[in-house]
């Protein structure tokens, strides 16, 4: 069973702790608060998880200081002018009213061309983008899947894409079934793949523990490279985080 522990503070840091049933301390700090969180294991003691915590600080400290400065992201309202992404490329988006059915064309490698009918409020020009993110993402997802199944050596039953606040993906292990964040389609390649290659090495170890990251290493050396893409100040960085 996990446990949590009230907040600690040290040199005037506020760490969130959570005991669980792992082998290792994990640290994690978050965008654009500098928020962090800690995973300990359940034999730590107070004592114990605060003298790691005190050594980790020049780390802590140097995480925190790469999102000073930062801004909440504001609401978007899916007009034209605004920065939207895909693909780790940031584009313009350009609303276009008209009487068909949505649509987005990539216009000169530098505009989202978003195609809605005429009087759609920002819902619809939501909905309409997410839309075509969707059919992007599922569209690149089969591919992959095939290519790790063949390395790993393990099949997946079943996958599906779906909006999360808290995780770029999930595995069922009973189920065999792999869920992948939505936003992933807004970030380079090697982000999309290492989630699924993270995903379905669960299939072979369900912990974050020694094993797991030995499988990782074997069957994709660079996934570290991909894990700092795809945490390096995240385009949608409100809640996520892996």
């Amino acid at each position: 069973m996990n446990a949590k522990l009230k907040q600690i503070e040290i040199e005037n840091i506020v760490v969130d702790v959570t005991r669980k049933n792992i082998k290792h301390m994990y640290f994690t700090v978050y965008p654009p608060n500098g928020e962090v969180r800690v995973s300990a294991p359940l034999r730590f003691d107070d004592e114990a998880i605060r003298k790691a915590v005190t050594a980790k600080l020049p780390w802590i400290k140097r995480q925190q200081a790469k999102f000073e400065g930062w801004e909440e992201l504001k609401p978007l309202a899916y007009l034209s002018g605004e920065n939207h992404y895909f693909q780790g490329q940031r584009y313009s988006l350009n609303v276009i009213y008209h009487d068909g059915p949505p649509n987005v064309v990539i216009h000169n490698n530098a505009t989202l061309d978003l195609f809605v009918r005429i009087g759609s409020d920002a819902e619809k020009r939501e909905r309409a983008l997410m839309a075509w993110y969707r059919q992007q993402l599922k569209e690149a997802i089969p591919p992959l899947i095939a290519k790790w199944e063949t390395i790993i050596g393990e099949e997946v039953a079943e996958w599906g894409v779906k909006r999360m606040k808290t995780r770029w993906g999930s595995c069922n292990i009973k189920a065999r079934r792999i869920w992948l964040n939505l936003e992933l389609i807004k970030k380079p390649g090697c982000c999309l793949e290492y989630i699924i290659v993270h995903e379905m090495v669960h299939l072979l170890e369900r912990l974050h523990n020694d094993r797991f990251v030995t499988y990782m290493d074997e069957f994709m050396p660079q996934w570290r490279r991909c894990q700092d893409e795809l945490n390096k100040a995240p385009l949608v960085y409100a809640n996520l985080g892996y």
